[in-house]
């Protein structure tokens, strides 16, 4: 099994699940109040001269008993009697006082029970380990277990109580004890604490709530500095909901002691000076009151808060949007390690940053910490792009670093953008990024200016001392004059040249190498450094490093040989389909976080290569029919949050959000040595939320991808919310369709039309299916790059259909079932949930033009990670799928590799959903019981429709049930369900209960669209 626990040993970063949805379909119940917890017992004591025994009527395990008693006099006695604990004789105090008892008595399965006894707080019996009380686990009588509700199972236990003497009782109750000290965390609360949720909420909580100041990328979340909370303001139920989730919240899986934390800062800076009604007051009666944790749970090893991106190893190189000041980022950067040292960028301290959009340096900097580790993909934080950390030695500002070849001037060509900035790379008549090649822990960037191709590699020298940074160029033949920016001129930063056929000068604030024209190569080296009152030249000339670049470009030697191992879990047929997981190396030496976002098979199918979200690329060796021990290699690292991944003729092209490049071993060892850029059309901003999804190839070689929107906020590019094509030579990147939010992915249909979804949000009401024809059109996004003014649902094409989110959160990409294969599924399409981590079938027709249908999910409980894309095996058949864990998605685990099953077992699944004259005619993959088809009560409808407007996503509007007329069979799958006054509706559920000819009884419900009605079903 995936392990599942890797989200919380790798920090706050990764936890990305604050906003979403009810849990699946079921409606989580409110947080209990802690008077709810507390169960009466002994309600009918009364007292008694005579000694008299009262047994609670059933057995208990793991309780706190809460018991308020008076001796009046010499004579009166208590005793409590619980499971194999010696009776406990309760001390009587000063002339019959009022005494309070707290008894903790705990007994797990393959452990001795234990008891802990306090009167009014003092200890009277403590015994951690009762004498022959273990219970081996097991079954039969005595065997079974016991449990208070919201409480931990354990051997069950008979309480009671003797009295004699007109002993009395005023209140008794017992309370489940549970695995969290609540009074104990929220009594030590300090600035220690404070300093920490702050961390918490605002990496995770204020990035769907808002602030005063910025509202949450969720509006649809409480604000919890202005609107009353839903589910309780006192701390305990407070740590329900941020356990639990609820309503539109999953929950939080940090550690309690985190979530008292973040629930202290938002008490004490948030409820307290802006919200203070919603403040509750806590006192010790409260906390004397919360239920108590056990002591006998095994301990928990102290939680490891460190974050994944501070222990991966991501290898030399990352590329990633990196900002060196406000006015200069590098939208498209390489940055590249250049000291020398194990652990890959991250445990760097010096770096070099190029910007690939227009091949500079935008910047070389010294220190700790390499970044600051802000963005979604890291420490999780929305509308935040990562910075570097350090000081800079040199830099360029956003612009070309080399002159335009063929002018020599330095006019940046590129149109400013709605913001007034440049995105997109410069012409390729001017520069074209070719690739990184990877030498062990050194790199070279390749790229071209003009027809000139150069090599370029990021070093550094350091001698007694001294540090300066250099960049070797090896620069082909030129017939004109050829300038480069080295950077900008600043106090004290010097320079150095050695090689031949070039100069430095300063030229118009810069640092500029001038090469004049030459029917040969040069090989030079670029020496700059910051060195108070001494010369950069003697580092230079004591450098006897080659120039030659020739070594670095065939392969170097292998940086992840090592092969990791994991077992697949094969799942049990049960019904239509079976599960297995294919179980990634999550435990590995790179620390490498394994959130799968794209997968393809290697040709001959034991082989697939996946990428991650944080830029690994791993292969897996071992599929097949019956997979056991699975084969892992690393063979990349360090790209641009790929969220594709495709084979094609053999190579592996990625969908990065930078680029589509290629994978090149070049020595035959495994490895990728060249990450070759096939294209870098991508306009890439600074924003969160504009990712790239998605890789397929068409017959003709052109492939395609989805770039999302902004979150909330008007496109600045033309790209953003569009689906795109790439030539087959990688040359021409063309806008298909637009007016999309966040397209997670693209599916090629057989007629060259395409399938892609989209996500709840701003102009965008619901979840969809869009069906996109070859010219394209607008999909209702205003905030896509479309230009569009016109906001009216007129001008906008319509999807196949709307889905609400209990039915899908969040849909993903969308595929066909192969002819052939899965039995009456055969052709079906399909759609994955990154949102739950379900798949669905999508019946669907077509009317004049306009594609409608619906969604109804597969018989399978939810996958642990969110499902983004899904493959079908080329030999065997079977669905493969691969997910990931991040912001607004139900499931849990990191990631996730898995293969579905179809068994041959009835599937009882709608494949076809036609709106006629009278109603729906619904034809399911089995022969239905005539009886149970026509019984009209077995099926509900109801419908509603949705407001599209700039608000994020839309209530359901005029929510009405449908009356069912009649239903019949019109053949033996097919079921006509006649409804009063039938009409086309924007949004449907229906329901369904029905019993095969097997006599097997199958649920189920379809959630979809009807755009137009067809003609009338055939008579009976």
């Amino acid at each position: 099994m995936v392990a599942s626990f890797r989200a919380v040993a790798s920090g706050i970063s990764t936890l990305l699940l604050i906003c979403g949805v009810t849990v699946g379909q079921v409606v989580l119940p409110p947080a209990r109040t802690v008077q709810e917890t507390q169960e009466p017992v002994f309600a009918g004591f009364a007292a008694q001269p005579q000694e008299q025994i009262l047994e609670h009527p059933r057995p208990v395990a793991n309780f706190r008993l809460h018991l308020e008693y008076r001796l009046p006099g010499p004579t009166a006695a208590l005793e409590v009697r619980t499971g194999p604990a010696p009776a406990l004789v309760l001390p009587s105090g000063d002339a019959g006082a009022w005494r309070v008892l707290e008894l903790q008595f705990e007994h797990l399965p393959d452990q001795a029970a234990s008891l802990l006894a306090e009167v009014d707080g003092k200890i009277i019996s403590d015994i951690p380990v009762i004498p022959d009380s273990k219970k081996p686990r097991g079954k039969g009588k005595g065997n079974s277990e016991a449990q208070i509700p919201g409480g931990i199972a354990g051997v069950p236990a008979r309480l009671s109580i003797v009295t004699r003497g007109n002993a009395e009782i005023r209140q008794a109750w017992l309370q489940p004890l549970g695995d969290t000290p609540h009074a104990s965390l929220i009594a030590s609360w300090n600035e220690e604490s404070l300093k920490r949720g702050k961390e918490v909420f605002t990496s995770l909580c204020a990035t769907c709530h808002g602030s005063p100041t910025v509202e949450g990328s969720m509006p649809t979340s409480r604000k919890f500095h202005a609107e009353p909370f839903k589910n309780g303001t006192d701390p305990y139920r407070l740590f329900q909901t941020i356990t639990s989730g609820y309503g539109q919240m999953v929950p939080l899986p940090v550690p309690p002691e985190d979530r008292y934390a973040a629930m202290q800062y938002l008490r004490e800076e948030v409820l307290k000076p802006l919200n203070p009604t919603q403040h509750f007051a806590v006192d010790a009666a409260y906390l004397a009151s919360l239920p108590r944790a056990m002591r006998t749970l095994p301990k928990q090893a102290p939680t490891d808060r460190t974050p994944f991106y501070a222990k991966m190893d991501f290898g030399p190189v990352l590329n990633w949007t990196y900002q060196v000041t406000k006015d200069n980022i590098a939208n498209k950067g390489i940055a590249v390690r250049v000291d020398a040292g194990p652990g890959g960028i991250a445990r760097g301290r010096a770096w070099m940053l190029y910007d690939h959009d227009t091949m500079r340096m935008a910047a070389a900097w010294t220190g700790e910490g390499f970044i600051d580790w802000k963005g979604i993909a890291f420490d999780g934080s929305h509308q935040t792009h990562s910075s570097i950390v350090g000081k800079v030695i040199g830099s360029t500002p956003e612009g070309p670093g080399w002159a335009n070849p063929t002018t020599g001037d330095w006019t940046d060509p590129r149109p400013p953008m709605r913001d007034g900035r440049r995105y997109g790379p410069l012409p390729r008549s001017w520069t074209q990024l070719r690739g990184v090649y990877l030498h062990g822990d050194q790199a070279v960037v390749s790229y071209t200016v003009g027809e000139v191709s150069v090599l370029d590699k990021p070093g550094l020298v350091d001698a007694r001392g001294r540090q300066a940074f250099t960049r070797t160029l090896n620069v082909g033949s030129c017939d004109r004059p050829m300038a480069l920016r080295i950077a900008a001129v600043e106090p004290g930063l010097n320079l150095a040249l050695r090689g031949q056929g070039g100069s430095i000068a300063e030229r118009d604030g810069f640092h500029v190498l001038t090469l004049p024209p030459s029917t040969s190569p040069r090989l030079l080296k670029v020496y700059f450094g910051r060195m108070a009152n001494a010369s950069i030249a003697p580092l230079a000339a004591a450098d006897e490093t080659p120039l030659d670049l020739a070594n670095f470009v065939h392969g170097g030697p292998a940086r992840w040989a090592l092969t990791l191992n994991t077992q697949a879990t094969i799942g049990t047929p049960d019904g239509a389909f079976a599960v297995d997981t294919l179980t990634l190396p999550d435990i590995n030496p790179w620390n490498s976080f394994l959130r799968v976002g794209g997968f393809d098979f290697l040709p001959g199918g034991k082989r697939a290569a996946m990428c991650t979200w944080n830029g690994d690329v791993w292969t897996v060796d071992g599929l097949s029919e019956k997979p056991s021990n699975l084969k892992w290699r690393r063979i990349a690292t360090g790209l641009f949050q790929p969220l594709g991944l495709k084979v094609v003729n053999g190579d592996i092209y990625l969908c990065c959000r930078d680029q589509i490049a290629i994978l090149r071993d070049l020595n035959g060892d495994g490895e990728t040595d060249f990450v070759q850029c096939f294209n870098n059309d991508h306009q890439v901003t600074p924003h969160f939320h504009e990712f790239a999804m998605g890789l397929q190839v068409d017959d003709a070689g052109n492939f395609y991808y989805a770039k999302s929107a902004r979150h909330a906020l008007p496109a600045v590019v033309p790209q953003h919310g569009t689906l795109l094509r790439v030539s087959p030579d990688g040359g021409r990147t063309d806008i298909i369709a637009t007016g999309f939010r966040a397209a997670n992915g693209v599916c090629l249909n057989p007629d060259g039309t395409f399938f892609v979804t989209d996500q709840e949000g701003h102009w965008t009401p619901k979840n969809r299916i869009n069906h996109v024809v070859p010219d394209g059109g607008f999909f209702g996004n205003m905030f896509s790059g479309a230009g569009f003014t016109d906001p009216s649902d007129s001008a906008m094409r319509q999807p196949l259909c709307w889905i609400t989110n209990a039915k899908d959160r969040s849909p993903a990409e969308l595929l066909w079932v192969p002819r052939g294969t899965w039995g009456p599924l055969a052709g079906s399409l399909l759609n994955t949930s990154y949102g739950y981590g379900r798949v669905y079938v999508v019946p669907h027709e077509t009317i004049n033009g306009q594609m409608q249908g619906g969604v109804v999910e597969l018989p399978i409980d939810d996958f642990p990670a969110g499902i983004v894309r899904a493959r079908f095996h080329p030999t065997e058949g079977q669905l493969y799928a691969c997910g990931l864990t991040a912001w607004a998605t139900n499931c849990k685990t990191p990631g996730g590799f898995y293969r579905m099953r179809y068994t041959g077992q009835a599937a009882n699944l709608p494949v076809s959903i036609r709106a006629v004259a009278e109603g729906m005619a619904v034809t399911f993959t089995e022969p239905i019981n005539d009886k149970s088809a026509g019984d009209a009560s077995r099926f509900q409808l109801k419908t509603w429709h949705l407001e599209r407007s700039q608000k994020y996503g839309s209530a359901h509007l005029d929510e009405k049930p449908s009356k069912i007329v009649r239903t019949r069979l019109l053949d033996e799958k097919t079921v006509l369900i006649e409804i009063d006054g039938f009409a086309p509706t924007q949004c449907y559920e229906l329901r369904y209960e029905l019993i095969d000819t097997n006599g097997k009884t199958f649920t189920g419900s379809v959630h979809g669209t009807i755009h137009a009605l067809g003609a009338k079903a055939p008579a009976p």
